[in-house]
């Protein structure tokens, strides 16, 4: 899909070539050199919130304001050629709670290359950040307006008589989220607003905010006295109350207040072309030493769960060297047919650099499955330099992607290798693409497993490939493992993403994590994630939860250090006026919660989130985003009846549960079946095809020009010449439908 969309948007840009801009001076269009600067399919996915106009047949591209009266174009675009909207002004406000950012985008685009009389769909391109979640989507342009919302799938859902379509809402690529709004007019403004959330990254003690933010030449308007104007707004509320320390920034952002633990800025410039590089800050919460504290906030009084909320948090610290675990480490590595090519080979690059930074004293094992188990050593092994690189050729030999998918065996068989100390952190990565039939089965005998084991049992980090996998079922397994998950939805993201899972979860500075003095709350507790995972020093760690009776006036938090020594602080408690407690975590708890619901298949729990989902504006498996078109004028009179609500279903936002049937095909992550085309698509296709490149090679002004400066003998010879050129393009159109027919 994102290849199709891409190439929609490089004939797009092509066909924008027809439009006329006039003569004055200090109208000029995009230079054509720099819009054909983007020739690979990945640069032309939007980097920023864009819209494009859907061209399905060419003969509509025209400048609304400016004729240029050129010949007409027969055929259509199949696909429908993409033509980037210009932008006229964008400003954006970032909210930053904790660990979460709320991101707010407002701009508004032109319907600059569709005749005045013409009309055309158009889609709107949303890039989130981070593990980002789309909240929602406003719409203003001439007569209607648009605004979403969540309803619930079993429910509200099936009310609609349309089913949702792919075009008017999906993911073109994982975190680029696109919908349509239908019949624009040439020439008119959309006024859109965007919301979404997104996770800050937190490396060497720095959080760092990265919004896609960057716009590509050709979305800067013709005209040089157009104002063109940018306003960033950055709000950073750190909730501990700490000094925040501000480390880089990628645009020049002004101070506008400063307290403790939080940060006030403003960027705001008339600019000649749009921001060309993401917005980018990142700032520390300074401290050497492991703190901690709890945060305390009552619910509003729509909130369907009136019991109050709290949140716990722990930070690493900067003094932390020397003090990581010792690791036993076991990676189980899904070698199955589906994860050939890509996914494979960056598997294989991630799992040789986690190799190269395991410690001396570290051991570790490899076993490699697919219906079937192979195993590096019978025992763990010392990372030695000899070790390490018996082991990359062991993985060079043994990783070729085939066969099945049987995930419990190797699972056990890790477990059971893993010794019964208390010396060590006992880690097991699974790494896999595919989805089993025994998935519930494997978390209920992983839990009999741990439930035997010593004071420190293993840890167990999954990590997901691609969209077929049931990402729920490995968030459940790390859970039940107090360790981490991770996910990579396109091959390009795998070994980075990869690497830094196994960073955190290698760098384990504090074990066995309790909180003192909530015994008396059991009854009413509910912590997410209901066990505590141990603290890295790569990612601070964050509990939330809610209970109702008297909260404790003191806590203590205890665990246990790398020197097995035991380790107690006192948390801080206070309450979180300023912060929305209940949204900066609705991300985590609904997705924790959907796999609780998932393994005992609860309807009270699937009811529960989507009650969440619908309360805090966070998509879920159980709720569905709709548009609600609302008509103003002339336009309410024609198209509805009075307090007649207009609904598009969207395309779903949620990951699904994975796909058994594509694991058993052994289908690669994103790999989709081309349906064979019927006799009259193949001559639609090879004609559309042929008056297409007729369309994007002569049909612009500067031929046009040269033509009107021809004399009668030159005439003839040219319309000799094009019909010869016909002929041949039609032979072109046989051999096609031929060749498809063998």
């Amino acid at each position: 899909m994102a290849e199709e969309f891409s190439s929609s948007v490089d004939y797009g840009i092509k066909l924008s070539k027809r439009i006329f801009y006039g003569k004055d001076r200090s109208v000029s269009a995009p230079k054509l050199q720099e819009m054909e600067k983007s020739e690979s399919p990945e640069l032309l996915l939007p980097t920023a919130p864009m819209v494009y106009a859907v061209i399905p047949e060419p003969s509509i591209v025209d400048n609304p304001d400016v004729p240029s009266y050129q010949p007409y174009v027969h055929g259509r675009c199949d696909p429908p050629a993409l033509i980037p909207l210009h932008m006229l002004g964008i400003a954006m406000e970032v909210d930053c709670y904790l660990d979460t950012a709320f991101v707010s985008v407002c701009g508004t685009w032109r319907v600059h290359c569709v005749v005045g009389c013409g009309r055309c769909d158009c889609r709107v391109a949303i890039p989130v950040g981070e593990q980002g979640s789309i909240l929602g989507v406003e719409v203003e342009v001439s007569g209607r307006s648009y605004y979403s919302r969540l309803v619930t799938v079993e429910g509200d859902a099936k009310d609609y008589e349309k089913p949702a379509k792919t075009e008017d809402g999906c993911f073109l690529k994982w975190r680029i989220y696109t919908l349509k709004i239908p019949k624009v007019e040439g020439g008119s403004n959309l006024s859109i607003k965007f919301s979404w959330s997104q996770k800050l990254l937190y490396q060497d003690g720095q959080f760092s905010l990265i919004v896609p933010f960057s716009f590509p030449t050709y979305v800067t308007p013709a005209g040089k006295k157009i104002p063109k104007k940018e306003r960033i707004q950055l709000n950073v509320n750190s909730g501990t109350g700490t000094e925040i320390l501000c480390k880089a920034t990628s645009h020049a952002l002004k101070e506008l207040r400063r307290q403790a633990g939080k940060l006030g800025f403003l960027y705001e410039a008339d600019v000649q072309t749009w921001s060309r590089v993401d917005f980018n800050f990142s700032y520390t919460v300074s401290s050497n030493n492991i703190f901690g504290g709890v945060l305390m906030q009552s619910p509003s009084l729509h909130d369907f769960d009136q019991r109050e909320m709290f949140c716990f948090y722990l930070f690493p610290g900067s003094n932390i060297s020397g003090k990581v675990f010792r690791k036993e480490v076991v990676f189980i590595v899904d070698i199955s047919k589906s994860m050939r090519g890509g996914p494979l080979e960056n598997t294989k690059n991630a799992l040789l650099a986690a190799l190269l930074n395991l410690n001396t004293q570290d051991s570790f094992n490899i076993i490699a499955f697919n219906e079937n188990t192979c195993l590096f050593s019978s025992t763990m092994v010392l990372a030695t330099k000899e070790a390490v690189g018996n082991a990359t050729l062991w993985i060079n030999t043994n990783f070729n992607a085939e066969g099945g998918t049987n995930i419990l065996n190797p699972l056990s068989q890790a477990i059971e290798m893993l010794p019964k100390t208390s010396g060590s952190i006992p880690l097991i990565f699974l790494i896999t693409d595919g989805a089993v039939e025994d998935e519930r089965h494997i978390c209920n005998v992983v839990e009999g497993h741990l439930r035997d084991r010593g004071p420190i049992c293993p840890r167990i980090c999954t990590f997901g490939i691609g969209s077929y996998c049931n990402h729920y079922f490995l968030q459940m397994l790390a859970q039940i493992g107090r360790g981490y998950y991770d996910a990579a939805y396109d091959a390009d993201s795998i070994a980075f993403t990869m690497q830094r899972l196994f960073t955190t979860a290698s760098s384990v500075i504090l074990a066995n994590i309790t909180i003192e003095s909530l015994e008396h709350l059991d009854y009413s507790l509910e912590l997410y994630p209901f066990r505590i995972p141990d603290l890295s020093s790569g990612s601070p760690l964050f509990i939330s939860g809610r209970y109702q009776g008297e909260f404790p006036e003191s806590l203590k938090a205890s665990g246990t250090l790398s020197d097995m020594s035991k380790f107690m602080m006192d948390l801080k408690i206070q309450k979180a006026k300023e912060i929305p407690l209940d949204r900066v975590f609705a991300s985590r708890q609904i997705n924790l919660l959907t796999a609780q619901a998932w393994l005992s298949s609860s309807k009270q729990l699937e009811e529960k989130i989507a009650k969440m989902s619908m309360q805090t504006g966070f998509p879920s498996e159980h709720t569905r985003m709709i548009l609600v078109v609302t008509y103003k004028g002339k336009q309410a009179s024609e198209s509805v009846k009075p307090q007649e609500k207009k609904i598009i279903v969207l395309g779903s936002l949620g990951i699904g549960f994975g796909n058994l049937k594509a694991t058993s095909e052994n289908l690669a992550s994103g790999a989709e079946e081309a349906k064979p085309l019927e006799g009259a698509d193949l001559i639609v296709k090879a004609a559309t095809n042929c008056c297409g490149m007729v369309a994007d090679r002569i049909c612009c002004m500067c031929f046009l020009q040269c033509c009107s400066k021809l004399n009668k003998e030159c005439t003839i010879v040219f319309t000799q010449l094009c019909s010869a050129l016909t002929c041949f393009g039609c032979m072109d159109c046989c051999c096609e439908l031929c060749i498809s027919c063998d």
